[in-house]
């Protein structure tokens, strides 16, 4: 059950990801005119990142992220580089869990010139559930 809420916890806080992805291409946000438009490239980027998250496509994954990342989980800590990420999403969440962005909840943010925050929300099966579906 600790594990499980773990793996819940991990999975609210990667929307803050997606910081990492506008971050190394904050010039091409910088000639983004309207907070529509940049609402639908930051939507684009988390649908294109979570898909290879929920697929498990590793490779992909990666690319997302810069060298030096930095991901910080309540419960675990740092993890430091692209690699340890992506490792990290292997052993913890592959085959687990799966993230859908609730689009009513994006938030987003331009940080000039540096890149933008992103926030939304996740649905999260109850225990329950997920325990259901894994047994089917």
């Amino acid at each position: 059950m600790n594990r499980l809420l773990a793996l819940a916890r991990m999975l609210l806080l990667f929307p803050v990801l997606t910081l990492c992805i506008v971050r190394a291409d904050a010039q091409a946000l910088e000639s983004i005119k309207s907070q529509e438009e940049l609402n639908k490239v930051i939507a684009s980027l988390d649908a294109a990142l979570f898909d290879s998250y929920n697929r498990c496509d590793l490779e992909k994954f990666a690319t997302f992220f810069a060298d030096d990342v930095e991901f910080y989980h309540d419960q675990g800590g740092v993890t430091l580089g692209k690699e340890k990420l992506t490792d990290s999403v292997k052993k913890n969440i592959c085959g687990r869990v799966t993230r859908e962005l609730v689009p009513s909840s994006l938030q987003v943010y331009l940080m000039k010139g540096y890149g933008a925050v992103e926030m939304g929300g996740s649905p999260l099966p109850s225990p329950g559930a997920r325990r259901h579906r894994a047994s089917r």
